[in-house]
C-alpha cells in the first residue's frame, strides 16, 4: 500500500525538519506537499487525493487547523496533531484516539505516533467496505469540541472600548461577529459594530455552539439572529438575518448538512 503523506506547519524551517526525520524513519513514504496555511491545505485537499497521513499544526499563521475541517470533509486520514497545548486538552486528544507531537518534537515521540498511526490505517483498510468504518473515522467537530470544554465555560460578555470610555456587550447581544481587512467585529442586533480584539478562531472556542455557528472563516451567527436560509449555487446555503443585518452569509457544502442540524436540534 502506497502511504501518501502531507505536512501542515507554518514555520518552514520546523516544517522541513518535520519532513527531513520522516523521510529517515520511512523512505518508503511519499511526502507530497508542505502546506503552511490553513487557506493553503484547504485548497491542495479540495484540489488533490486525500493522503494516509497528515502531520498538522493546530496553530497556523491564519488560523487554527480546525477551520480546515469545516471547509473539506476529510475521511481515512491518520492525523498526527503537532502541538504546545496543555495536559488538559491532551487528554482530549487521548479520548478521540487522536496521536499528537509536543513540541518540539522528538525522534523517539516519532516513532511512536508513526507506529500507532500504521496501525490504524492497517485496521482502516480492512474494514474500509463496511459500515462499521463509520465507528472508527474520527469526528473533529466532537475534538474541537472537548478542547474547548477543557479550558472551562463559555464566554458570556466582551469589555468594549469607545472613544475613553468602556462599556460591557453581552455575547447575547451580538448577532453575529466577521472578519474584514483583520479586524474582527462584533455586530448588535441593533446594527452597531464594535472591533474585538479576539481572532475568529478564538471566539470560535470560547462562543457556546448551541447559540453560534462558525458560518464560514470570515463569520460567526447568532441562531437568533437567523431569519431564514435557502438553498445556492454548488450546494450552498445562503442565510438570511433578522432587520436586514446581513444577506450574504454563505455556508459552503461541505458544512451544510452540519448547519441544517445546527438549526434542527
Amino acid at each position: 500500500m502506497d502511504i501518501n503523506v502531507i505536512i501542515v506547519e507554518d514555520e518552514i524551517h520546523s516544517g522541513e525538519m518535520l519532513r527531513d526525520m520522516v523521510a529517515d524513519m520511512r523512505p518508503d513514504w511519499n511526502i507530497q506537499a508542505l502546506l503552511q496555511s490553513v487557506s493553503e491545505t484547504v485548497d491542495w485537499l479540495n484540489t488533490n487525493e486525500h493522503p494516509q497521513i497528515m502531520f498538522l499544526d493546530i496553530e497556523l499563521a491564519d488560523g487554527n487547523c480546525f477551520a480546515i475541517f469545516d471547509e473539506v470533509t476529510v475521511e481515512n486520514t491518520g492525523i498526527i496533531f503537532t502541538t504546545a497545548y496543555n495536559e488538559f486538552a491532551l487528554k482530549a486528544f487521548d479520548l478521540n484516539s487522536i496521536d499528537y507531537l509536543l513540541k518540539p518534537i522528538k525522534t523517539d515521540d516519532l516513532e511512536r505516533a508513526i507506529n500507532k498511526v500504521d496501525k490504524a490505517i492497517e485496521i482502516l483498510g480492512k474494514v474500509q467496505e463496511d459500515e462499521k468504518r463509520k465507528e472508527e473515522e474520527i469526528n473533529y467537530k466532537e475534538l474541537a469540541k472537548s478542547i474547548m470544554q477543557s479550558k472551562g465555560g463559555y464566554r458570556k460578555r466582551f469589555l468594549i472600548s469607545k472613544r475613553e470610555a468602556f462599556f460591557k456587550l453581552g455575547v447575547e447581544d451580538v448577532a453575529y461577529f466577521y472578519f474584514d481587512a483583520r479586524v474582527t467585529f462584533a455586530v448588535g442586533f441593533d446594527g452597531r459594530q464594535h472591533i474585538l480584539n479576539q481572532s475568529l478562531d478564538k471566539l470560535d472556542e470560547e462562543l457556546n455552539p448551541e447559540m453560534f455557528y462558525r458560518s464560514n472563516r470570515q463569520s460567526i451567527i447568532n441562531i437568533e439572529a437567523i431569519e431564514k436560509f435557502e438553498s445556492y449555487f454548488s450546494g450552498k446555503l445562503v442565510v438570511k438575518l433578522v432587520n436586514g443585518l446581513n444577506d450574504k452569509v454563505m455556508i459552503s457544502r461541505a458544512k451544510a448538512a452540519g448547519f441544517k442540524e445546527w438549526m434542527n436540534q
